[in-house]
């Protein structure tokens, strides 16, 4: 392709809108234009990446059998509330888009399709001999974010592959989930990228569990912790440890205490020279469940940890049944605002105990009457504790569970773990901090969906039984955005060769240089004759000019036909090093084959 006969238009400054290098790259190199909040057009050279990735996805999809479709984007509303989750999509995360059709019927853009598949698989499989079954898309997903952000990385419309397996059994299952593992990691390694794979959250896709593959990035929205070991590694949502080793109380009988002016850990352990681990703090929220109801949730948890609103929010929808509910719609920490819709009189903050009265919740059939009690695992064996004394500027020392206050029957693990906590496979090892950017999640779904939805099969006993599913995506739009946040420099984006738009670009440094021309014309079809990708910059623009934008394009090799062609050579400059060497002009497309077939072949291994 020649730059004079492409829609090429790069920008000299940032766009005020974007907000990370990748986002400010893309669109000032033109490959993207914002269409408008969270929309994006992908312009040509953006297109190329995105073949690139998605065939590279296909190759490793179609390696382990799984079978190629297309599924609709307009859902019926009806198989959501199938599965149960309409709500949770459209007024729980609020991620859906929603419409109702001329016929009054109600219909939502897809931002997943574990509902239509598995009404797929429900009408058409019949019989054990026809599982393991695995299909798979590339599709434009739609998701309404509260702000979209970051491009590409967080868009209300995006494209993503996904695929869903079914199985006789979750042996079965659990073979296509390795399976799944491996060609992930291929599809990463092919792409040029570094990342890890690490444990996850299943979030409202669900299932028994999942792993996500993070490309490592600083601007990553999440937060991975590791081991150097390479034993362990999980989403700060989901991540285990061994928290530091509890102190020994200083108090040996229980008594209250006046602490005027101490609503924070820190002050309350400064005024009474005492350790946060000593010490039971106690975590008000307000949950509402898709019925209507609102539970008041009291978290006590020990008074050096944090509260993982990932982990407590799935520990609440696994109750959502004890109240009529099926999913939570909202989970926060009530400002004063919010709890004047239930509070019967004031609250004591900052110095609430674990026992604080019921009766401080309003009689209303939409609050339920009861507080939930929680207790993380950190404060369960805690002796002689430091907690509140539901009195404003008091609090109580030498408290114990069973004597001067009962132990909650939920006791639960929902505690943040952090950086330097120790490891539970290994306490010899700590845990260190990454940032990553999730490109791809595997499901072990089980028969979360196909009991709900009633897929089944006959096994050979002829009994019925429901499917077990798995699912699994990759973000092919995020991913090559990604690429880009991995890999840049102060004068632009600096593509893995495997999935950059083009090999190698073509740069005339003077245009009205006859012999300059027509070696660049040569070596530009020779080029693409050998199959190395090219572009030839023939623009009548300044030579400074084409190599700013050749670098801010990012692609792998620029040759330039300049000073060098006297002596019968041609100046060649890898993007990623900045090395440049002088090369004999007819060993420019064996030099550039061999170095691209190493490349690619080396991001196999």
């Amino acid at each position: 392709m020649r730059l004079s006969q492409m829609l090429f238009v790069t920008l000299r400054d940032d766009p005020a809108d974007a907000e990370i290098p990748s986002h400010k790259l893309l669109l000032r190199a033109g490959y993207i234009r914002r269409i408008g909040s969270g929309i994006y057009a992908y312009l040509p050279l953006m297109w190329r990446v995105l073949q690139k990735v998605s065939q590279i996805v296909r190759e490793e999809m179609n390696a382990t059998g799984a079978q190629e479709c297309l599924l609709p984007q307009l859902q019926p509303a009806d198989l959501w509330k199938e599965s149960g989750r309409w709500d949770t999509y459209t007024k729980a995360e609020g991620i859906m888009f929603s419409l109702i059709d001329r016929r009054d019927q109600q219909l939502g853009l897809g931002p997943t399709h574990e509902e239509v598949i598995t009404a797929i698989a429900r009408d058409m499989i019949r019989s054990y001999r026809q599982l393991p079954l695995h299909l798979y898309q590339i599709q434009t997903k739609f998701r309404d974010e509260i702000r979209p952000r970051f491009g590409l990385m967080r868009g209300r419309e995006f494209i993503m592959k996904d695929g869903y397996s079914f199985h006789a059994d979750e042996a079965s299952l659990k073979e296509t989930y390795q399976d799944m593992y491996k060609a992930y990691s291929n599809i990463l390694r092919r792409s040029g990228l570094a990342f890890r794979a690490v444990e996850a959250d299943s979030g409202a896709i669900g299932g028994s569990g999942s792993t996500e593959f993070m490309i490592l990035a600083e601007a990553g929205e999440d937060e991975v912790l590791y081991t150097d070991d390479g034993k362990y590694a999980a989403n700060v949502e989901k991540a285990v440890s061994l928290p530091i080793d509890i102190e020994a109380s200083r108090f040996t009988s229980y008594e209250k205490r006046d602490t005027p002016g101490t609503e924070t850990i820190e002050k309350v352990c400064q005024l009474l020279n005492c350790s946060p681990t000593q010490l039971v703090k106690n975590v008000l929220y307000q949950t509402v469940y898709d019925n209507g109801i609102t539970v008041l949730v009291l978290v006590s948890i020990r008074g050096d940890q944090e509260v993982n609103e990932v982990k407590l929010q799935n520990e609440l929808t696994k109750l959502a049944s004890e109240y009529g509910a099926k999913t939570i719609i909202s989970l926060n920490v009530p400002n004063l605002e919010a709890q004047q819709a239930w509070t019967a009189k004031s609250l004591p903050l900052g110095y609430i105990a674990p026992d604080i009265a019921d009766e401080y919740i309003t009689a209303n059939k939409q609050i339920h009457p009861k507080f939930l009690r929680l207790v993380d695992q950190t404060a369960v064996d805690l002796k002689n504790f430091v907690t509140g004394a539901n009195e404003a500027g008091y609090h109580v020392v030498g408290a114990n569970w069973g004597k001067q206050f009962d132990l909650p029957n939920g006791v639960v693990d929902i505690r943040k773990a952090r950086p330097g906590d120790r490891a539970i496979h290994n306490p010899e090892q700590t845990l260190a901090s990454t940032r990553g950017i999730e490109a791809g999640h595997i499901f072990q779904l089980g028969t979360k969906y196909s009991q709900a939805m009633g897929a089944t099969y006959t096994n050979e006993q002829g009994e019925e039984n429901p499917l077990f599913m798995g699912c699994f995506g990759v973000g092919v739009s995020r991913l090559a955005q990604a690429a880009v946040e991995q890999s840049y420099d102060k004068d632009g984006i600096i593509w893995p060769v495997a999935i950059a738009p083009y090999h190698a670009i073509v740069t005339i440094p003077n245009i009205k240089d006859a012999q300059q021309v027509e070696i660049a014309q040569k070596l530009y079809t020779e080029l693409n004759q050998a199959g190395i990708e090219t572009l030839l910059d023939d623009r009548d623009e300044r030579a400074g000019v084409k190599f700013k934008d050749a670098d801010l394009i990012g692609i792998p090799y620029r040759i330039v036909t300049g000073r060098a062609i006297a002596n019968g050579k041609v100046e060649v400059v890898e993007r990623a090093t900045r090395k440049s060497q002088e090369i004999v002009i007819d060993e420019v497309t064996t030099t550039l084959k061999q170095w691209i077939t190493e490349a690619i072949e080396g991001s196999r291994e």
